[in-house]
């Protein structure tokens, strides 16, 4: 399937970079969201990373542009009814997801593949609030996604050859790498890497070491470009939290409960470099 026209749905942290990512690299991207405040939000953060990206040097005016002009925001989900492959980035929430499938499935081609951003939620519970599951895939993109080089591709259990080759295909035309994986609780990323940021917030809620010494071990003695304190600041504690508890539902070890300073800091809206405080402090103005 040839794809030209990709609908991204969400403009939050992950969906305004997928717009980005794919407008960047010639697809004409119609940009949902359900508010016009965050669709403006998101599509405005675009602009700023392209301006950004133009002062340095690594991008032209005229490619700025060009990006800008292939994205068509919207709050409309009818907007999406010709498009050949949907990105969904809402909410991580299974019910949220579902509905979104529904809503999509009633409106695009009966051709339109669709792919979920999820980090961790099952593929096979997304795709089965649709008639089609053979037509969905997880498209796991890694923050920020216009500059990570890799994104994970989940195959569910009726996931179709086909969508998974199409959805291949497009990471590859966008200068990424794709690494296919089974459905599982995590897949492979989250699987690895967040229960290792969970087990150095247990090791700074007991006072074991501090958290610069916690990032500094592994980044001296492992070759860590970034220590796991650090790197769950990027991610988002809240998604840290969120991906942990779904390891410990699914998977039903002890292993994968989450340290309860990571669940009072989320409380508390300490969630890393979005709100300027995690288990860093930042500037907000940067």
């Amino acid at each position: 399937m040839a794809v030209q026209t990709i609908g991204v749905v969400g403009a939050g942290t992950m969906g305004r970079g997928i717009a980005q990512a794919f407008a960047q690299n010639g697809f004409s991207v119609v940009f949902y969201a359900r508010r016009e405040a965050g669709v403006r939000e998101g599509y405005d953060y675009i602009v700023s990373i392209l301006a950004s990206l133009v002062k340095k040097g690594k991008l032209t005016e005229e490619k700025r542009n060009e990006t800008l002009d292939r994205i068509r925001i919207t709050t409309n989900l009818e907007d999406l009814k010709d498009v050949d492959l949907i990105v969904e980035s809402v909410a991580e929430t299974l019910s949220v997801k579902q509905e979104m499938m529904r809503k999509l499935e009633g409106i695009c081609r009966k051709d339109t593949v669709f792919a979920t951003n999820t980090s961790s939620i099952s593929i096979s519970a997304i795709a089965s609030s649709i008639a089609a599951p053979e037509r969905v895939c997880g498209m796991h993109f890694f923050y920020p996604p216009a500059m990570m080089p890799v994104i994970e591709i989940a195959v569910a259990r009726k996931t179709a050859p086909e969508t998974v080759r199409t959805v291949q295909d497009i990471v590859t035309s966008i200068h990424k790498t794709a690494i296919e994986v089974q459905e599982a609780p995590g897949f492979v990323f989250n699987r690895l890497v967040i229960p290792q940021i969970n087990e150095a917030a247990y090791l700074l809620m007991e006072g074991v070491a501090t958290r610069e010494n916690i990032d500094s071990m592994l980044k001296l003695a492992a070759s860590y470009p970034i220590g796991p304190l650090a790197l769950g600041d990027i991610i988002g504690l809240d998604v840290c939290l969120s991906i942990m508890e779904v390891l410990q539902k699914e998977l039903g070890e002890d292993k994968y409960r989450p340290c309860p300073l990571l669940r009072r800091m989320v409380y508390a809206n300490e969630l890393g470099r979005k709100t300027g405080k995690g288990f860093y402090e930042y500037d907000s103005r940067k």
